[in-house]
């Protein structure tokens, strides 16, 4: 089993997705842990000294100019957690349970926040162990960090709340006592530092967002396939015709439909057939790749906020400085977020309307819904009823959650950044595109079937033998759910990329 070192500088995409999906093993640095020790000795000289800082010494929010006592900092951290604990809707799913617990190791582990290593440990124990706390899913504004999400968290630390553990879900203090992993008390600051945060939109939206990549990978292999359906044009696909506009995007989609294509006898050239594409085929390159640029974008926005400390406030050890800042504030991540929201919809926009081209005999040339014995059988008509179904809420769900602020903490809290609704909304989105694609896939191979199949390319075969495994071309109706379900998991255990990428070398994004 692959090793994650803590550094808190260099955590990558990958290494979250090994972690939270993989069960990777996590360790702190040396340096690290050096780091966290001088942060919490200062920690407790400000507390020992009667200094006067937020969140150390005095109340929260709107509280913040009320003095504690040094005797009330343990109830004063533990009160912060269990009322801030009131999250609501389902539970994360554990991979993102599990990211919100490496993101706030990450961010703790540079030495900023003033927590003991002890507690650190026992974060990292839950990892390892397979603790996994249940963080429902809603009730974080993304601005004073996810504050409900984390506490949720730290619930099970503190041998509260519920968490799962050999797949069974247990009360806290149960599923830490079976994995063998002790209960904490928290001390001066540790539950501002724990609960402080934006690591639960990050985690949310950085599994979001390994998963678009792989869907701008998908999303050209099916195009592809459409291409052989529909006889497309590949004059469009000409490397001078996208020099000439060098969005990094559309070249390389058009350089991926290209390779996955060589080969193929079912495509035409300009003139051939007909001039030109309808722009769900012959714009893909720009469609797709626009996509791909906003995508890497948020790529560029996460690999910063996965390394950095979003807590609140920040402790300087070079002049042992205690700052209340406003590094917790999720606004940095909510319009990237919103943005992969968009990105994400649009490939699911435009495969949606390839899938009508195929099955309308108006635009397709092709018996109606793909179907050889129209009336009796309805072939793939409602396949396009719920993808067009699947479009249109994906168009609600785009909408910016980052455009709304409701004030907080009796106006203390005044803009917040809606962060975490658009992660989540941004995982929603993705899942319906995954579904959509799944539909395109198996009614582009339906298409080449119906057209006659003269020959595909070199991807695109791989493509379509690895759907015909199990899905048969339909002669009569029957039950299509199953056949979609088939196709969306080779989607989602990447079995097409693998497939195609094996055919053809590695698609480029």
């Amino acid at each position: 089993m692959s090793k994650v070192i803590i550094t808190g500088n260099d955590l990558t995409i990958d290494q979250v997705v090994d972690v939270c999906r993989n069960n990777a093993e996590v360790e702190l640095s040396a340096e690290s842990i050096e780091r966290v020790k001088a942060s919490r000795k200062i920690v407790d000289d400000l507390v020992a000294e009667k200094k006067v800082v937020y969140g150390i010494t005095t109340g929260f929010g709107k509280f913040s100019d009320v003095v504690i006592d040094q005797d009330q900092c343990h109830q004063l951290q533990k009160n912060l957690i269990i009322t801030h604990a009131v999250g609501a809707g389902d539970p994360f799913p554990k991979d993102v349970a599990r990211g919100i617990i490496l993101l706030r190791v990450n961010n703790l582990s540079k030495g900023f926040s003033g927590i003991r290593l002890e507690t650190l440990e026992t974060m990292i124990a839950m990892l390892n162990k397979g603790v996994t706390p249940y963080i429902p899913s809603q009730g974080s504004l993304g601005a004073s960090g996810d504050l409900a999400p984390l506490s949720h968290m730290v619930l099970v630390m503190i041998g509260l709340g519920k968490a799962w553990y050999q797949d069974e879900l247990l009360d806290g203090a149960e599923a830490m006592k079976r994995a063998g992993i002790p209960t904490i008390e928290l001390d001066a600051k540790e539950g501002l530092a724990l609960n402080n945060g934006t690591q639960a939109m990050t985690s949310v939206g950085t599994l979001a967002l390994y998963d678009a990549i792989k869907l701008m990978k998908i999303a050209d292999i099916v195009d592809a396939l459409n291409y052989e359906a529909q006889n497309g044009v590949v004059d469009a696909l000409e490397p001078r015709v996208h020099n000439v506009r060098p969005h990094h995007g559309q070249s390389v989609t058009a350089k991926n439909l290209l390779r996955i294509l060589e080969g193929s006898k079912n495509v035409s050239r300009q003139g051939e057939i007909r001039v030109q594409d309808a722009y769900s085929l012959r714009c893909s390159p720009q469609i797709h790749g626009a996509s791909k640029d906003a995508v890497d974008y948020v790529k560029g926005r996460v690999d910063i906020e996965i390394n950095s400390v979003t807590d609140n406030p920040l402790i300087f050890p070079e002049d042992r400085a205690g700052i209340s800042g406003g590094n917790f504030h999720g606004q940095p991540m909510a319009l990237p977020f919103d943005f992969l929201k968009i990105a994400e919809a649009e490939i699911a926009n435009v495969s949606e309307r390839r899938i009508e081209r195929l099955v309308n005999p108006a635009y397709s040339g092709l018996p109606a819904f793909l179907t050889k014995n129209g009336g009796v059988n309805s072939g793939f008509m409602i396949v396009q009823y719920s993808a067009a179904a699947l479009v249109s809420e994906n168009k609600v769900l785009a909408h910016p959650a980052s455009v709304d602020s409701i004030p907080s903490s009796a106006g203390q809290e005044d803009h917040v950044s809606m962060g975490t609704i658009a992660a989540r909304q941004a995982a929603e989105i993705g899942r319906n595109v995954r579904r959509v694609l799944a539909m395109d896939l198996m009614v582009a191979c339906q298409g080449i079937d119906m057209r006659g199949n003269k020959g595909l390319g070199k991807g695109t075969q791989a493509a379509y033998d690895l759907v015909r495994k199990q899905v048969a071309t339909l002669e009569e109706d029957r039950e299509l759910f199953e056949d979609i379900n088939y196709c969306e998991q080779l989607l989602k255990d990447d079995s097409l990329i693998e497939a195609v990428e094996k055919a053809v070398g590695t698609l480029e994004v």
